[in-house]
């Protein structure tokens, strides 16, 4: 269930009236070389009648996107999965009534039981071409913009200082806000902080382990370990790009890419919302 409540992050397409056309278009093109659910039995000129379905369905999907898409759009913020699921189930079931009405105009036949059947069918196959559409168009997006789908924690720990130690006698600890902190890296007997400070990337090497400074920082839970020798801040990634075999991360303006092994991409993704 907690995928179904994740961001849906795909704005409207700015060609929806090409795409709407696309998708009637294949709506016509069943209707005359299929010729399913009884077509093939109609006598008159099934290309106008095809026509006449397809234009229908585009009609269908330009008023929902105006009178219910749009707004509801500018209405829910912020804009989930089931969201999109209810949306596009919502514009197949008018398409639905509609093209059933103008079956039942050119058989003149008209039943409520007839009604319910189509309604039947549109929604089981509506369920299986919105769960494909919505999944392939979700992940397609999520392995180019995982960064802008994580949940954020950088208004609420606004003013913390966390404190780095170094474990060497002569070291020093390092002292800095924890939304500059970009990402920590584990390099032999030491570790690698890359921060930011007054704009610009820094890092600074101090002698402890990357266990170690997880444990320090265990509250956080903005802090997440990524693969055996990284841990990065969520808060500052901008873009990450891979697959469920292991991602590539940003961070700020950070020119390093750093890692994420295949064990921690589940726990990665648990930070969607």
């Amino acid at each position: 269930m907690s995928f179904f409540t994740r961001k849906y992050p795909l704005p409207l397409s700015h060609h929806w009236l090409r795409d709407n056309a696309i998708l009637c278009t294949f709506v016509f093109l069943i209707l005359f070389f299929l010729q399913p659910f009884g077509f093939n039995m109609y006598h008159g000129n099934k290309l106008l009648v095809s026509l006449l379905f397809g234009f229908v369905s585009f009609c269908c999907c330009t008023l929902y996107v105006y009178a219910v898409f749009k707004p509801l759009l500018n209405r829910v913020q912020p804009w989930r999965i089931w969201h999109q699921a209810l949306a596009v189930m919502g514009m197949l079931l008018l398409i639905g009534i509609c093209n059933f009405l103008i079956f039942s105009q050119i058989y003149h036949l008209f039943s409520l039981e007839l009604l319910w059947i189509v309604l039947y069918w549109t929604l089981i196959i509506g369920v299986i071409i919105t769960a494909i559409s919505i999944g392939i168009s979700y992940l397609r997006y999520l392995r180019n913009q995982l960064g802008s789908l994580l949940e954020k924690t950088t208004e609420q720990q606004t003013g913390i200082v966390i404190t780095i130690h170094d474990t060497n006698v002569r070291g020093s600890d390092l002292q800095l806000p924890i939304n500059d902190l970009l990402y920590i890296e584990a390099q032999k007997n030491n570790v690698s902080i890359c921060y930011m400070r007054e704009g610009k990337t820094e890092t600074k090497e101090l002698h402890t382990t990357l266990t170690a400074v997880l444990d320090e920082l265990r509250e956080y839970e903005n802090i997440f370990q990524c693969h055996r020798s990284f841990a990065v801040n969520l808060n500052n990634i901008t873009s990450a790009q891979g697959n469920s075999n292991g991602y590539q991360l940003k961070l700020g303006n950070c020119p390093t890419v750093v890692p994420v092994s295949r064990t921690y991409v589940p726990k990665l993704k648990s930070f969607i919302r």
